[in-house]
């Protein structure tokens, strides 16, 4: 075994966190918590893991499931793909593997919503192969431990982060080695300023001694994400309230409140939502404001209630959703504000 490796694995037999996908070799259950870590912190799933398994307990209940169950549960959580992708890749399972997740990590990857890194994970955790899982966190603590300074987002610089971590997960508990480091990255060898005089490997980490640690990984700045105005409609008709179901990319499949992009005041909406709807509409009543970040834009949206008539029919790709079953609907969180809304003022 690597000396970085029995080092780190020293650690983590005595620093592991303690968490409910930990120490089981059930590869479902593994897939289901890389899938809600991606770009999610660990608080936040400990909220939906068991929850999402009780109601899923297996693969083929899953790949029996609707889409609109398995968004609900999802509601939340955010990057609604994921679980999109979760409910697609477990039908393929089924279809093609036996209902059974497999073993190589190759095949794994042709499994829809499992890329390198999960096929890395599932492998490694649930199956003891000795192959890297490479995420965010490896790629930070691998470059600050080989001082690797060029930018980590360029391929040839990625083969080589790959190649290092591979070269350390040994054949004897790679699942643990595997976690150890997204462990190390989480907790120590974090973003920015790492803490250094409690790292493990501190005496094999080249960017420590050269004292660089906080600058690595190289990587191109992100685009600061693009705000948008929208004004959020909140059209009630009787016990009703209008609404659409989400055909775009994002949030597709979730449901939400008619949107105008753009906001200028409430009679210059209930004009455009006039001719845009084909309904007649009272006067539009500010609810509030909200906010919602997205990673590549941000939400910025003024709440408006109104009311049609009782008996309107909803415009082509919208429907009148009765009040009372507006829980039971997956509903992304960028509409919280206006959900609470229309609670408070119904």
């Amino acid at each position: 075994m690597h000396p970085i490796s029995s080092a780190l694995l020293t650690w983590y037999d005595r620093c592991a966190r303690v968490l409910p996908w930990r120490g089981i070799h059930n590869a479902y259950h593994t897939w289901v918590s890389e899938a809600m870590l991606q770009q999610t912190r660990v608080e936040t799933v400990l909220l939906y893991y068991d929850r999402f398994l009780a109601r899923f307990p297996t693969l083929s209940a899953l790949a029996c499931a609707s889409e609109a169950d398995v968004l609900k549960e999802w509601e939340g959580l955010g990057y609604y793909s994921r679980a999109r992708n979760l409910l697609n890749g477990a039908k393929q399972v089924m279809d093609s593997f036996g209902g059974e997740l497999p073993k190589d990590p190759a095949m794994l990857r042709t499994i829809t919503g499992i890329g390198p890194y999960s096929a890395g994970a599932i492998a490694s955790i649930a199956y003891d192969i000795p192959v890297p899982a490479v995420d965010g966190n490896v790629i930070r603590v691998i470059s600050r431990l080989y001082g690797i300074r060029s930018d980590a987002s360029v391929p040839e610089t990625r083969r080589k982060i790959e190649a290092l971590a591979g070269n350390l997960v040994p054949k004897e508990r790679p699942g643990d080695h595997n976690q150890a480091v997204m462990d190390l990255g989480a907790t120590i060898c974090v973003p920015g300023t790492p803490d250094c005089p409690r790292c493990p490997l501190a005496s094999f980490c080249d960017a420590y001694r050269k004292g660089d640690a906080a600058s690595l990984p190289v990587l191109p700045k992100a685009k600061q994400p693009k705000e948008i105005p929208y004004a959020v409609l909140l059209i009630v008709s009787g016990n009703r309230v209008m609404m659409r179901r989400r055909t775009e990319r994002l949030l597709q499949g979730l449901w939400c409140f008619p949107m105008l992009e753009g906001d200028h005041g409430p009679e210059f909406c209930r004009q455009l939502a006039v001719r845009k709807y084909k309904l007649d509409f009272g006067p539009f009543a500010e609810a509030g404001s909200a906010r919602h970040i997205f990673t590549h834009q941000i939400w910025q949206m003024r709440l408006y209630k109104t009311s049609a008539e009782a008996s309107a029919s909803a415009p082509a790709g919208y429907a009148f959703v009765p009040l009372s079953q507006l829980s039971d609907l997956p509903i992304p969180s960028a509409m919280n504000a206006a959900v609470s809304a229309l609670t408070r003022q119904s």
